[in-house]
């Protein structure tokens, strides 16, 4: 028996049933359809639209209910729709007619907007402390590795020295701002919909503040057709998740690249690689290469909601029905990757001689060399002409700047003399890079403890 069936003379072909079912992936709100359903009932009998005895009975069968799903007793059926029509049948199976009261002044549309407000809800809250754990771990990394100086790189080539702790804060900033998107879309999801019925309210006294405070809701929407038809919170969260994602992927893409023989920056803990079925000497940045492919997932998850709402008429369609499997696919995607990429970075092992000696070629204190002539008194552009052409006579003679003799520093410059070796080498040249969100350890120290704040606040 369907729910809905009153006005059709014939039953619907089995496969329409399998088609307009959404069951299969829909069923992992059964916890906020109850917890909806219950505080609905709860109104309804406070506001006199239905008997005390009635609210009270629906609420506590509806609990019972709840209680038979987590302990895997309940079988929910295809031909029942969705999660809201599974739980109603079940309930009318239970106590009759009494039931059938619940769905007073509901319709499934503002049904289902609750409680995917209310799933997402709950799964901000835990990404977002995966989130944290993850700058956590970062955080330690960065106070562990204040002195280990490596090559930072624009081009992919070696441009200025910095250390291991500030290129990790780099990544610590960004997952700061996806926490931040994450609060602002909670922001948005946090108003309750119940109450829009299926487009334009309902004629029975209803008290929708007092079921928005019963689900902790910080308010309630203010336009019943805005209520059903739009997912633009949805739509938020899937580009919060594809943004992290890519941070991910922009991180392990460096971890893949400082992995590789080539740099042989890190090394993965043998229990986040994998190695070579052909090849015995392999040991390959598996997690890093998953979460980086992952994340093209994740973003078509996103173009794929865009483009399920991008022509849809006010006020609910069917289409609508699609924005559930691309949204739960990129949390699910997104939780399951947090966690590996927090616990490979925790367990990696730094390789800070090759870092260190990275850092001494491809003549990364050569800005320092020409702030040096700037502050002998020669105009900028000058210096860098400079030290463009001593980069060259090094290239020629294969040398290092600091490997220059005072004879043939000179030879470029005469205002050269002896301190050049200390103001130029790599641990002076991050040192003196004080100005806040710079490298060096007092600024980098700081922006540690900004963010320890910041999470601090979060808890």
């Amino acid at each position: 028996m369907k729910l809905w069936g009153g006005r059709f003379q014939k039953n619907t072909d089995k496969s329409v049933d399998d088609f307009n079912s959404s069951i299969r992936f829909d069923s992992r709100m059964y916890k906020q359809d109850i917890q909806g359903s219950i505080a609905h009932a709860r109104m309804l009998g406070k506001c006199g639209i239905i008997s005390e005895a009635d609210s009270e009975l629906i609420q506590k069968t509806l609990a019972e209910i709840l209680c038979d799903i987590e302990k895997g007793l309940i079988e929910f059926e295809t031909d029942a729709e969705d999660i809201h029509m599974n739980i109603e049948k079940i309930l009318i199976s239970r106590i009759g007619d009494v039931g059938k009261k619940l769905h007073t002044g509901r319709s499934r549309n503002d049904q289902v907007a609750l409680d995917i407000r209310m799933y997402l809800k709950e799964e901000i809250i835990n990404i977002k402390n995966m989130l944290i754990s993850l700058e956590e771990v970062l955080l330690k990394k960065a106070e562990d590795n204040l002195d280990t100086i490596l090559p930072g790189y624009t081009h992919l080539q070696r441009a200025q020295p910095i250390t291991f702790a500030h290129h990790i804060m780099a990544y610590c900033q960004m997952f700061k701002r996806d926490l931040e998107r994450l609060d602002d879309c909670y922001k948005r999801t946090n108003i309750m919909p119940l109450g829009s019925g299926a487009l334009a309210g309902t004629t029975y006294p209803l008290d929708r503040y007092m079921v928005a405070g019963e689900l902790g809701f910080a308010g309630i929407t203010e336009n019943s057709l805005d209520a059903v038809s739009d997912r633009d919170f949805v739509i938020e969260l899937a580009s919060c998740l594809s943004i992290i994602m890519m941070h991910l992927s922009r991180f392990s893409e460096e971890l893949i690249l400082w992995s590789s023989h080539e740099f042989n920056f890190v090394e993965m803990d043998d229990a986040y690689s994998t190695g070579s079925s052909i090849m015995p000497q392999k040991k390959n940045p598996d997690v890093a290469e998953l979460v980086r492919g992952k994340s093209g997932r994740v973003y078509g998850n996103l173009m794929a909601l865009l483009t399920v709402m991008k022509s849809l008429p006010l006020a609910y369609n069917k289409d609508m029905q699609e924005d559930k499997e691309a949204i739960f696919d990129s949390i699910d995607t997104v939780k399951m990757c947090l966690p590996v990429f927090t616990n490979m970075i925790a367990t990696m092992k730094l390789k800070k001689e090759n870092m260190y000696k990275a850092a001494q070629g491809g003549f990364t204190n050569a800005t320092d060399m020409a702030d040096y002539l700037v502050k002998k008194g020669i105009p900028f552009r000058d210096a860098h002409a400079i030290i463009g052409k001593m980069v060259l006579y090094c290239i020629n003679n294969n040398k290092a700047i600091e490997e220059l003799s005072m004879e043939e520093l000179n030879s470029f410059s005469d205002k050269i003399e002896e301190d050049v070796y200390r103001e130029i080498s790599l641990e002076k040249c991050v040192s003196e890079r004080k100005l806040p969100g710079g490298p060096s350890k007092a600024s980098v120290i700081q922006a540690m403890d900004n963010l320890r704040q910041y999470i601090c606040s979060l808890k």
